[in-house]
């Protein structure tokens, strides 16, 4: 067995069992692989000049590009770190290329007759742009130097190599593709953390609400998928496949609570009498446990009975109703933050002044800058800081568009509420229940409340200002959505992702006046109420403003956010979710979306995991995808400033005639 020779000048590990030119049996590969997502996995090097191949110790060298530079052309790294984006070029983007760089993976599944299958899988880096004769080298390379009693299966990084090798038959290149092999997984990480609690399972949304009433903070939920309504507890289970981007992992997220996809707990929870017991629960980037407990544990209170929420104080002086376009991000104080953000997506689009370019602008060691990466993903060579700005915004204002419609400020809630002396009543006992923690009647006077705010009448001059806003879709009956936009969410600890209500079926006048109450009531639901109670927001300073649209058919629709949920580290990629129809089908769960991962540095995408349809989008679609990913980084530039590596939460849409079109952007809560 021959070992790799060590360049001058480099890190000399304490022990490197890399191999060249040997074939590679499986008690080897064990031997040097490490684990990843909860399989074993090794780095290889083919080198086509020397018609050799590296088999990398895991243990000893993390990178293959590092592995590259010193122990095989001499170089140090203070000389690789010089010329990285060069060099990262010449190995992953050349198509003559001297080195082919992959990852080897072991996995285990069922065949046809479900007897257990050992198979490797081999695939570059998700940047890699190999052509498909490379592609069919790499394969045929490692397939002679593997076990032949293993199954070989080449998985393409991204959506350019899916493309390549459509042309290539499976008999010459066997294949897997990426949500085949991960899109079934039985334990999936959703959002990382650790909970000690009470396992409670459900098979069913009615049996959880049969229940609920008896849950309490300690409590860890375990059923199919989750309500958005589901209460406050120590973390959820997902025991069908459900987005990272759903309403109920938001919520996670905010919370800082554990969450993962579990597919075998209905099983494991019957055979070991789980259903009932305390447990620890821990969620990481590639496990999840869970562990029975003997005992009950003394357990502390968590940190959220401790933290308080402080809100700007609100405006509540008359405000006209505004075009969207007419706001700021500055008038969150009278129109409430979805609508000052939209706002704030007019302006950033009409007045081409904004910098989008920040977050390439951070340095990203040993890297000054991501500057170089955009102007290529821009199609530049080399422009000035001013061009760079210049063509970033023209790129945003050419991908998507901002949404008409109006808003509705706090002053409008604030006269209907003092206009009812039933409300106020209602109001100030709810007040004093919340003071003296009287929890037992929070939730008939809330719902008293919301009836009196659903079926009072609305002041004249009240309803005159939302009326005639919108005289002429009134007037033809068109469709209108009515959206929430409180002070009381998109907060640093508290998003109230789907805690507030929205209504897209309003039609005429009346059903217009009745929407926009529903919306107001929502602001006093039992759920809404404790929630911000539990963290100290206080119902004098919450009020909700009123977003009205003219309804837009959607061909497709999705979230977005600017990172990799289940990676936090991952500075490259914007994790995109799409399904036919609105984004609301999405976030709420009603269907499991199409998953796609885009790098927004070097550029390029992959499919995690298809939904329903089991077909996933076109080629021309995917590709437009990808711009709309980097929309939504360029946009994290604006919107998530000082802070310019917070990510962002987008809803969007693709209209009829074809159009992009950002229905919502939130900071996305990590």
């Amino acid at each position: 067995m021959s070992t790799a020779q060590l360049a001058a000048g480099a890190p000399v590990p304490a022990v490197d069992r890399t191999v060249v030119g040997e074939n590679l049996s499986l008690p080897l590969f064990r031997a040097l692989s490490g684990t990843l997502a909860g399989h074993p996995y090794l780095k290889v090097v083919v080198d086509r000049a020397e018609e050799t191949w590296h088999v990398l110790d895991t243990a000893a060298h993390p990178f293959h590009v590092d592995y590259v530079a010193t122990r095989i052309l001499g170089m140090d790294l203070a000389e690789l770190d010089a010329s990285l984006d060069e060099f990262n070029a010449s190995v992953y983007m050349d198509p003559g290329r001297r080195f082919l760089l992959g990852v080897l993976s072991l996995h285990t599944d069922e065949d046809a007759e479900g007897r257990e299958r050992t198979f490797l899988v081999l695939e570059t880096t998700e940047a890699d742009t190999m052509h498909a004769e490379l592609l069919e080298y790499f394969h045929a390379f490692v397939r002679e130097r593997v076990d032949a009693r293993l199954p070989l299966l080449l998985k393409p990084a991204n959506h350019g190599q899916e493309e390549e090798l459509v042309a290539v038959s499976e008999q010459r290149v066997p294949r897997i593709l990426s949500h085949e092999l991960f899109g079934t997984r039985t334990r999936t990480p959703l959002n990382t953390g650790e909970a000690t609690g009470r396992l409670r399972c459900f098979g069913s949304v009615e049996e959880y609400e049969a229940a609920a009433a008896g849950l309490g903070w300690s409590d860890i939920v375990a059923m199919p998928c989750l309500p958005d309504d589901v209460q406050r507890v120590a973390g959820f289970v997902n025991t069908a496949p459900i987005t990272p981007l759903s309403h109920t992992n938001v919520l996670a997220s905010g919370w800082g609570i554990p969450n993962a996809i579990v597919r075998d707990l209905p099983e494991i929870a019957e055979r070991d009498g789980l259903d009932g017991a305390w447990v620890r629960y821990r969620v990481q980037d590639d496990d999840v446990t869970l562990e029975r407990l003997e005992h009950a544990p003394e357990l502390a209170a968590p940190v959220w009975h401790q933290q308080r929420i402080r809100l700007e104080p609100p405006l509540l002086e008359d405000a006209p109703v505004l075009a969207l376009h007419r706001l700021r991000s500055a008038d969150r104080d009278r129109y409430g933050t979805k609508a000052a953000n939209l706002g704030e997506l007019h302006h950033v689009l009409d007045s081409r002044s904004a910098d989008l370019t920040a977050f390439h602008g951070r340095p990203r060691p040993p890297r000054e800058n991501l500057y170089g990466h955009l102007a290529a993903r821009l199609g530049l060579n080399g422009p000035s800081p001013d061009e760079l700005r210049t063509a970033a915004t023209s790129f945003v204002a050419g991908t998507v568009e901002a949404p008409d419609g109006v808003a509705l400020p706090f002053s409008l809630q604030h006269r209907f509420l003092t206009s009812v002396p039933a409300l106020q009543q209602g109001l100030g006992k709810l007040k004093m229940a919340l003071e003296l923690e009287a929890t037992d009647v929070l939730d008939p006077l809330c719902l008293q409340i919301q009836q009196l705010i659903r079926n009072a009448p609305m002041p004249e001059s009240v309803a005159h200002e939302i009326v005639r806003a919108f005289p002429g879709p009134l007037a033809a009956g068109d469709r209108l959505v009515v959206r929430s936009s409180s002070n009381a969410e998109d907060l640093p600890g508290f998003s109230a992702a789907g805690v507030y209500d929205s209504v897209t079926t309003a039609r005429g006048t009346d059903e217009l006046l009745d929407a926009v109450r529903q919306v107001w009531a929502s602001l006093l639901s039992p759920r809404s109420v404790r929630l911000r109670h539990q963290v100290g927001i206080s119902l004098d300073d919450t009020y909700m403003g009123v977003i009205v649209q003219v309804y837009v058919p959607a061909a497709l629709g999705g979230v977005l956010v600017t990172c990799n949920p289940t990676r936090r580290e991952d500075f490259r990629n914007v994790y995109l979710n799409c399904s036919a129809g609105s984004p609301e089908q999405v976030v709420e769960g009603a269907v499991l979306p199409h998953q796609y991962l885009y790098n927004t540095v070097e550029g390029g995408g992959r499919t995690v995991a298809l939904g329903s349809p089991i077909e996933g989008q076109p080629d021309g679609m995917r590709s437009r995808l990808a711009d709309l990913s980097l929309t939504g980084r360029l946009l994290q530039s604006h919107f998530s400033a000082p802070d310019v590596d917070a990510p962002l939460d987008i809803e969007w849409l693709l209209t009829d005639q074809g159009d992009f079109r950002l229905v919502q952007i939130r900071p996305y809560a990590l």
